[in-house]
C-alpha cells in the first residue's frame, strides 16, 4: 500500500466512493482513501466522470460567495441567480431559515 501524501501516517486504501455534490448523489467511484486521517483521492479519469456527471445534473459550479448585507435591522443574504434558477425560487415566495451546525440553512417551500 503506497503512503498518504496528505499526512504521510496512513496508508492508501482502494474503495468505491459516493460522490455528493450539494446534496445530489453523484455515483459510485473508485478511490484511494487514507487509513489515519480520512483524505480520499480519486484517478484524473475518475474526476472527469464525475465532473460531467455533476454539469449533467447542473450542480457543477453551483457554489459561490456572497455577501451578508443590512437592511433596516435585519442583515440579508442575496441569493445568485445561478442558485435561485436552479432551486427554481420566485420574488416573494416564503423560505424557512434556521442555524444547523454552526451554518445558515435556507429551505424553500
Amino acid at each position: 500500500m503506497e503512503k498518504c501524501p496528505m499526512c504521510e501516517k496512513g496508508k492508501l486504501k482502494r474503495i468505491l466512493n459516493k460522490e455528493i455534490i450539494h446534496g445530489v448523489y453523484l455515483g459510485t467511484y473508485p478511490a484511494k482513501k487514507c487509513t489515519y486521517c480520512g483524505e480520499t483521492f480519486t484517478s484524473g479519469d475518475t474526476m472527469e466522470k464525475i465532473e460531467k456527471k455533476a454539469k449533467e445534473k447542473r450542480v457543477w459550479g453551483l457554489g459561490r460567495k456572497t455577501k451578508i448585507t443590512k437592511t433596516g435591522n435585519s442583515l440579508a443574504v442575496r441569493i445568485p441567480k445561478e442558485i435561485a434558477d436552479y432551486l427554481k425560487l420566485k420574488v416573494g415566495e416564503e423560505a424557512y431559515i434556521h442555524p444547523e451546525d454552526h451554518k445558515l440553512v435556507i429551505e424553500s417551500k
